[in-house]
């Protein structure tokens, strides 16, 4: 009977040799004879060039006071509004997304801007900020400031109902808020 066993067991330690064997080769393989991968890759960001010229791309962090209107800044504002915003808003920011369908209540209308929170540039940061308690519109509060203040340009430029926000006042409050 412990003949038998043997044969089964002298297998089994064939096999266990063999991986280890392959596996000690395969080792010494990558280590020393594959050359790996190239990490020197000169990966291009495609936002880093503006389209079809070559030259750089709008960089916001570039832009000291990105609540004074500039349109470079409502261009940017615009990219983020496609990139975040208009899957619940729509392209043009009527309220009609895809994913604002099933919202209740349903996304705001930029365009009309029939404001729940205030208009103006102050109001429309504050609810790009934090959001609106009891509806679907989450917080971007977690966006740099300056991409923020770029929603807010791009809003001002598409809606009806701009407000009346003075220059200063609303200088006065980018200064402080983050």
């Amino acid at each position: 009977m412990s003949g038998g066993q043997e044969k089964y067991n002298r297998g089994g330690m064939f096999a266990f040799i063999f991986s280890m064997v392959f596996v000690f080769g395969f080792f010494l393989y990558l280590v020393f004879i594959q050359k790996g991968v190239d990490l020197d890759e000169k990966v291009v960001d495609p936002h880093a060039v503006a389209a079809g010229t070559g030259q750089p791309a709008f960089d916001i962090s570039t832009v000291s006071e990105p609540w004074v209107s500039n349109d470079e800044v409502v261009a940017y504002g615009k990219k983020v509004f496609a990139t975040n915003c208009s899957m619940c808003h729509g392209t043009e920011g009527k309220g009609d997304g895809p994913a604002g369908q099933g919202l209740n209540p349903r996304p705001r209308n930029l365009v009309e801007g029939k404001w729940t929170q205030g208009a103006g540039m102050i109001a429309h940061f504050n609810v790009v900020t934090n959001g609106i308690k009891g509806s679907s519109m989450a917080s971007f509060g977690h966006f740099k400031a300056a991409d923020r203040w770029a929603l807010v340009q791009f809003i001002q430029s598409i809606t009806q109902n701009k407000g009346n926000d003075d220059t200063v006042t609303v200088a006065e409050f980018a200064k402080t808020a983050k």
